[in-house]
């Protein structure tokens, strides 16, 4: 069993910064990658941020720019800075990582809880 726990959100005024970890836990033989996707009332889960093990990262437009994705591979943890938050960034932030528990086993896909981020003065 793997499981992914989430840390660092709450309030911050527009223009602020925010942290968010994630660490991954249990049953893991490799990860492929881990990412970050945002969640709004209304409306459907979005990509932020994605990075592979290796250390390639990839962004939606609307973060580009103001958010940075990393990775510490040897603590299973990745992490998101957000620096020039707006309003619209507001979200239930979800952790998701493509991890094998065995090298017999293929990938799958595992989501942490959620963490909020709420964007206002």
């Amino acid at each position: 069993q793997v499981q992914l726990v989430e840390s660092g959100g709450g309030l911050v005024q527009p223009g602020g910064s925010l942290r968010l970890s994630c660490a991954a836990s249990g049953s893991i033989f490799r990860i492929n990658t881990m990412g970050w996707y945002h969640q709004a009332p209304g409306k459907e889960r979005e990509l932020v941020a994605v990075i592979t093990s290796d250390g390639s990262a990839n962004y939606a437009d609307s973060v580009k720019g103001r958010f940075t994705i990393s990775s510490d591979n040897a603590k299973n943890t990745v992490y998101l800075q957000m620096s020039s938050l707006k309003p619209e960034d507001t979200a239930v932030y979800y952790c998701n990582a493509l991890i094998r528990s065995s090298r017999y086993s293929g990938y799958f896909g595992v989501w942490g809880q959620g963490t909020l981020v709420t964007v206002s003065s």
